[in-house]
């Protein structure tokens, strides 16, 4: 499974040698996102149980970071398992190495687990976030590959989100040839569901994937909301909102890529939109309308186009069937943009991988 063991930068800043680049046409100090689909010049080793352990070379960020996600996309068998670690880099110290994930798509073997406690001077890991109380410059991945009987999933991609938070987000300009362009996405509620309190992000996902499903004739995508929500469940969260789990999941299909990453500006997301693909958004319940009940967690929403003045369309996973509510929703842009800060700008991003994505403007993709 480890045919190829070159390294690929997909969507980079000059982060290694021989790499693709994409250099930012204005400047932003927010967020940059690093895409690594083969791993040649990583470090490979066995540890004292026989998995395979890859390292990465050091990533530089080409911003001052405080805050890491990185994604992950593998096709895991049955009775194997992933494991993501990252460290922070500056030039005066290298962190120790964090665990932002301990992986697998069946959840029974190897439970699929968050980890608690990793608390120190340096940082702390934030369910799926590294977060540092210094920035750092880069970071190195660590990754490990195992499983019974000498199986092993297969890498397929590696993203590492960085971001600056305490600097502000850059304002783009509105894109408006998303203006007026709505995407048919299937519609899915997350109520209903035995347990299903917090169920936003994978049903959220569950729209996404039927839409793919359609559209490539792949009935294998087309999940019920309750199938959707066991291939993300984090044991240690105790739910379904760790953001990697759920990309991961979409990203575990053949053929379809999927990451978390942070944009700068609402005209990004209209970017996709016009490109013709479905934008999951992590944003505020309560923000997206003024009036709401006080409501200060976190909610996944999908964008799925704009209106022809630019508010957003939104399938809205917090709908009410039984009440006559309807999951597809018009929200005013500055209460998306107002809502969406409350995840510093975050994404998931779920599409084929030869499908046409837009231009990387400022390489937050």
């Amino acid at each position: 499974m480890f045919k190829k063991f070159t390294i690929g930068l997909l969507l980079a800043t000059g982060i290694l040698s021989g790499c693709k680049s994409v250099v930012p046409s204005a400047k932003s100090d927010f967020s940059r996102f690093v895409g690594l689909e083969v791993f040649s010049k990583f470090t490979r080793t066995q540890n004292e149980s026989g998995a395979t352990v890859l390292l990465s070379p050091e990533i530089k960020a080409h911003i001052p970071w405080n805050e890491l996600i990185v994604s992950w996309n593998a096709n895991a068998p049955a009775g194997t398992f992933l494991k993501i670690e990252a460290s922070a880099i500056s030039p005066a110290h290298t962190t120790k190495f964090y665990t932002l994930g301990n992986w697998s798509s069946d959840n029974k073997i190897f439970p699929r687990t968050s980890v608690r406690g990793q608390k120190d001077a340096d940082g702390n890991v934030d369910t799926d976030t590294l977060i540092l109380t210094q920035s750092a410059e880069a970071t190195q991945i660590r990754v490990t590959l195992g499983g019974t009987n000498g199986a092993r999933p297969d890498l397929k991609f590696l993203g590492a989100t960085f971001s600056n938070t305490k600097v502000p987000t850059a304002v783009r300009p509105p894109n408006r040839t998303a203006w007026g362009k709505i995407i048919a996405t299937p519609e899915h509620s997350q109520h209903g569901y035995p347990n299903a309190k917090g169920w936003c992000s994978p049903t959220s996902l569950s729209m996404a994937l039927s839409r793919w499903a359609e559209i490539l004739n792949r009935p294998e995508m087309n999940l019920t909301v309750l199938e959707v929500a066991a291939k993300v469940y984090d044991n240690d969260f105790a739910g379904t909102g760790n953001w990697p789990f759920n990309t991961a999941f979409a990203g575990s299909f053949g053929g379809m890529r999927s990451y978390v990453t942070r944009l700068d500006d609402l005209s990004e997301v209209e970017d996709w939109i016009a490109a013709g693909i479905p934008v999951i958004l992590s944003a505020r319940w309560d923000w997206l309308q003024p009036g709401r009940p006080f409501d200060s967690d976190g909610h996944l929403i999908v964008c799925i186009g704009f209106t022809e003045n630019g508010d957003a369309v939104i399938n809205d996973p917090a709908t009410r069937l039984e009440k006559g509510e309807s999951v597809r929703r018009i929200y005013k842009r500055a209460d998306v943009i107002h809502s969406w800060t409350k995840s510093h700008n975050t994404v998931y991003l779920a599409f084929p991988e030869n499908g046409k994505i837009p231009e990387n403007r400022y390489g937050h993709w």
